[in-house]
């Protein structure tokens, strides 16, 4: 029997694609949408790596949803290595997100100054040896004062990644610091638990702020979050992102005084 055929049809029942349905380097193609993430060699590598290592935790965690299903006890060895393997993904993912986000906002300030010319021309500074990097981001930089429109795309990428990276950050500095994410004196409730989620069988962490729960976040709504950034979604509005960024700073801290 499979988990789902005793669920009879209903609207509030979380849609989950079956691992074999996803296409491989849909994960990957789809990050590479995002302006200077694309045409960066070196992040394209990253997100292949990302896009690689989600269908092999994808194929686990379907395979130990069907067994916690069958079965009445999963044994531990085998959910802590789901367990490590998600942590490094998630990890990996936020770190990513984080490198392409600094390097893009930093663009659109380079930008709004006049500076991109002069950034350019210090990457593009004669050395010793050779340095592809700096010679891909100088090009890159030249490529956006030749064609100035792609920081309004540049800006509406850092806008559409913006929930899931405060999302991601959030559950990423629990697990790597034990820590609250902009909150450093605070410490981060159980770090590193997780709970089976039972309707894709990915691990599910708690976003949380002293008493307060916000949300659950577990790592195929990660993974489906990013693949979804092909589909090219207008970003939230100003309101929709300030009520988010109000939101998930949690309840005032003199409800827990």
């Amino acid at each position: 029997m499979e988990p789902d055929d005793f669920i009879e049809d209903r609207d509030d029942i979380p849609n989950y694609r079956d691992p074999e349905e996803i296409d491989a380097g849909a994960l990957s193609l789809a990050l590479g949408t995002l302006r200077l993430l694309g045409d960066d060699p070196y992040l394209r590598i990253q997100a292949f790596n990302l896009s690689l290592v989600d269908q092999f935790i994808m194929r686990i965690e379907r395979q130990l949803r069907q067994r916690r299903f069958d079965e009445e006890k999963l044994p531990f060895t085998e959910i802590g290595f789901l367990s490590a393997q998600t942590q490094m993904w998630i990890f990996a993912s936020y770190e990513i997100l984080r490198t392409w986000r600094e390097r893009a906002k930093d663009v659109v300030k380079l930008a709004r100054n006049g500076g991109l010319a002069l950034k350019a021309d210090a990457l593009d500074k004669k050395l010793p040896y050779f340095h592809p990097g700096r010679e891909a981001r100088a090009s890159e930089l030249r490529r956006i004062i030749e064609e100035p429109s792609l920081i309004d795309g540049i800006t509406l990428d850092i806008r559409r990644t913006h929930i899931l990276f405060s999302q991601l950050e959030h559950v990423r500095i629990a697990l790597a610091k034990h820590e609250v994410s902009g909150k450093k004196k605070l410490v981060a409730y159980a770090p590193g638990l997780a709970s089976f989620n039972r309707w894709n069988g990915s691990l599910e962490y708690e976003i949380s702020r002293e008493g307060a729960i916000m949300g659950t976040l577990n790592r195929r709504d990660i993974a489906d979050s990013l693949r979804a950034l092909s589909d090219g979604n207008d970003p939230s509005s100003d309101q929709e992102l300030e009520s988010f960024d109000k939101f998930i700073k949690g309840p005032p801290s003199d409800l827990w005084e």
